[in-house]
């Protein structure tokens, strides 16, 4: 064999040499992390058990051995029943899963119209009513309170025959006749006047009214 030969053979045994050298090293390396990781995760381990023991150690004196073997017991005999809820549970979230463009568009058309509302002025009205309601607690006693009970019915009816057409139309024309009056600027009236103006046919009429009206008003009472 020539030294051509050997010198060749020696630099592949030298280049595998050092191939298996890194190999090793490569290995050890790895093997040192692994032995970080188990330290760590060992660390871990240790601290989480003895933070359970201490958690259990605080139930221990309410829990038995063999509740938890009731308990499984129990989710087993139900086991159909926990699957029936987890079902419609299931079909719950794929119902709102749907609803939930039909809730947008109500919730915007319920915004919408909450709007309009305001800006018609119905939540200053309401405030305003509250207010109101406020002053009648304040100023009427339960007493009071309950003779309006007792008498809602012909209150109601009185209001009912007040608020027939015929009945608006002469408030309505005496309002507007007290209305083109100047009070203030009343003239004062002799009994020799007075009873000139009785002659006249308004003050005949008016006077029938009277004396009508006050009939028919005995006549009820009585």
């Amino acid at each position: 064999m020539s030294g051509s030969d050997i010198s060749g053979q020696l630099a592949e045994i030298q280049a595998t040499l050092e191939t298996v050298t890194a190999e090793l090293a490569l290995v050890r390396q790895q093997r040192l992390e692994m032995e970080d990781l188990k330290a760590d995760l060992t660390r871990v381990a240790k601290d989480m058990f003895a933070g359970a023991i201490e958690e259990f150690e605080d139930i221990a004196p309410f829990v038995r051995t063999g509740d938890f073997l009731h308990l499984i017991k129990l989710i087993l005999r139900n086991t159909n029943n926990i699957t029936a809820v987890i079902g419609k549970l299931e079909s719950a979230l794929d119902f709102f899963e749907d609803f939930k463009p039909i809730g947008k568009e109500l919730f915007s058309d319920t915004l919408e119209k909450l709007d309009q509302l305001d800006r018609a002025r119905y939540f200053e009205f309401a405030s305003e009513g509250i207010h109101i309601a406020d002053n009648v607690v304040e100023h009427f006693t339960k007493e009071d309170v309950k003779l309006l009970a007792d008498n809602i019915v012909p209150i109601l009816e009185t209001v009912k025959s007040i608020t027939q057409p015929e009945m608006m139309g002469a408030i309505k024309n005496a309002v507007a006749v007290f209305d083109k009056m100047d009070v203030e600027d009343i003239q004062e009236v002799s009994i020799w006047k007075a009873m000139k103006e009785l002659n006249t046919s308004e003050m005949k009429r008016g006077l029938g009214f009277i004396i009508a009206f006050m009939k028919n008003i005995a006549k009820q009472d009585s």
